[in-house]
């Protein structure tokens, strides 16, 4: 029996199939290449090139494969991108996990991890954020994760379906062998952006707003490495395997750094000045978010081992350091 991984080429779903792998689980990935890399996909996962919007494709996927459980990454989740262009974001997102819950139900597959977000709570209403606290997204890619939850918990209502949906907080980092690691085109996320500055890509670093209510006037994020991300989507998986009901957790360290300490942290990591330069605030961007991963320790029994900004930046800077164009460097 295989775990069908959608979106298994991007970021946190190769590292994900990796540590699957890893664990003698047999993986199936699907993923259109939109924005992942064949090459991240570990050579033992059998590759499916295809759109998860395309139910025919999709539904030989599901005969093809004998699927026990989905581990679902694939959407579109930039920020900016979803706010100027929310109509794609719909039709991805939202469409994807429409064509994947049909056929789930089709193929009688009853059992769902799904990659959500923080982006669902918006501006917090306290912090550490809890599961159970107001979701108001501020951005489109936030509005379209709180509605893909919402038609994954009717779809669960209706035909018998069980999932777990994880919200998680900055993903960050890379693979400890230095095998993969995150490459976006276009790059958006800060710890990247970064470290392209010592990789010789970038001359600086902007910082999107200074005059943010935190103690430097920058925004304050919880970073997660994304390996620590990979072991909790497999504790959903095996928790929903072992019978568990369907919930929702975080994912954080718990501990939040401004923009400004993330430099300063690259600063000391890379042993380069990076230069940066304050730039007006981006729409959407709340002040800070922080989880409370709490539930998720208390039910999934998961424990973060990167807890330390200097280790994760360590990992990333491994990465791209080695690969300072991403896959194409190699």
């Amino acid at each position: 029996m295989a775990i069908l991984v959608l979106g298994g080429a991007g970021y946190i779903g190769s590292h994900t199939v990796y540590e699957l792998i890893q664990a003698g689980r047999e993986v199936a990935v699907v993923d259109n290449l939109q924005t992942g890399f064949r090459e991240a996909v570990h050579p033992k996962a059998r590759f499916h090139q295809a759109d998860i919007r395309d139910r025919a494709a999709l539904s030989r996927i599901f005969d093809q494969e004998k699927v026990e459980g989905v581990i679902h990454f694939a959407a579109s989740s930039q920020v900016g991108e979803s706010m100027d262009h929310p109509l794609q974001y719909y039709d991805n997102n939202l469409g994807g996990t429409l064509a994947l819950l049909q056929e789930m139900t089709a193929h009688g597959v009853d059992k769902l991890v799904f990659s959500s977000t923080a982006a669902v709570y918006g501006e917090p209403e306290r912090v550490p954020i809890l599961e159970g606290d107001t979701l108001s997204p501020t951005n489109c890619y936030g509005e379209t994760k709180r509605s893909m939850e919402r038609m994954i918990g009717w779809a669960a209502r209706a035909h018998g379906l069980r999932y777990v949906a994880l919200r998680y907080f900055n993903a960050c980092g890379a693979h400890p062998s230095g095998t993969i690691g995150e490459a976006h085109n276009p790059e958006t996320h800060l710890i990247p952006l970064v470290l392209q500055v010592p990789a010789g890509r970038r001359e600086k670093i902007l910082i999107f707003g200074d005059d943010y209510p935190t103690k430097d006037g920058t925004c304050v994020r919880d970073y997660v490495h994304v390996s620590d991300l990979a072991q909790a989507h497999i504790l959903a998986l095996d928790s929903l395997l072992a019978g568990g009901e369907s919930d929702v957790f975080n994912l954080g360290n718990g501990v939040g750094f401004t923009v400004r300490e993330v430099i300063e942290t690259a600063r000391q990591v890379t042993g380069h000045p990076i230069p940066a330069q304050v730039a007006p605030r981006r729409p959407g961007d709340p002040a800070q978010l922080i989880a409370s991963s709490q539930k998720a320790m208390d039910k999934l029994g998961w424990r973060p081992r990167y807890n330390r900004l200097e280790d994760i930046l360590a990992t990333a800077w491994a990465w791209h350091s080695a690969h300072p164009e991403g896959y194409r460097s190699r």
